[in-house]
């Protein structure tokens, strides 16, 4: 709890793993996504108001991708209060869904550590004037 606030004021279509799921699960081997693959999609998502890309960001935690395409995404935001926390999860799964072959996206919101800017990039830190 952070400020009196549940996680689910954030992700109110969390499930009871406090994880947004988006997709189907797949239970067929397919031609492995890697993590790199993952990567390049996230980093063509932008923050809001930042408008420079969550990986670079540092706003991913963490990827695991199992034998059957299926994803778990662990995120943070800049801020607790960020205006579009309810949906910017959300719209995560959904781009990394998009890509080929990948089953179900679930997408974690988190705020353990608490981001702060030495989780950005040097590309990130230089865009901000950092």
């Amino acid at each position: 709890m952070i400020d009196d606030k549940e996680l689910s004021d954030f992700m109110p279509k969390a499930n009871s793993d406090d994880e947004l799921v988006f997709g189907d699960i797949s239970n067929t081997k397919k031609d492995i996504v890697t993590k790199q693959a993952v990567i390049a999609v996230l980093s063509k998502i932008n923050d809001p108001e930042l408008k420079i890309n969550i990986y670079d960001l540092g706003l991913i935690y963490s990827i695991i991708i199992d034998e059957f395409n299926n994803m778990k995404i662990t995120m943070t935001l800049t801020t607790v209060n960020c205006p579009v926390a309810d949906s910017f999860p959300l719209d995560v799964a959904k781009k990394v869904h998009e890509m080929p072959d990948v089953g179900q996206v679930s997408v974690k919101l988190t705020f353990e550590p608490p981001w702060n800017k030495d989780m950005m990039s040097e590309d990130a830190k230089l865009a901000l004037g950092y």
